[in-house]
């Protein structure tokens, strides 16, 4: 949560309530859809007005772990 998801998204306690609160996005979503929208959110969804994020794979592994 180091790239500035804080600035758009909730998480617990933490954050700005513009998009969608991340808290418990795990509970909702597959893994396998995460990835994806974290990877191109736009080809998930062509009106987000989420950016592609470019994280190695090791911050990606970790932006993973983080959902709950």
């Amino acid at each position: 949560m180091n790239n500035g998801c804080y600035g758009c998204h909730v998480v617990g306690k933490i954050g700005t309530p513009i998009g969608p609160d991340l808290s418990r996005v795990s509970a909702k979503y597959s893994r396998a859809y995460l990835a994806r929208w974290r990877k191109d959110p736009s080809a998930q969804r062509p009106n987000a007005h989420m950016p592609t994020l470019e994280l190695s794979a090791q911050q990606a592994k970790a932006f993973m772990s983080s959902l709950r």
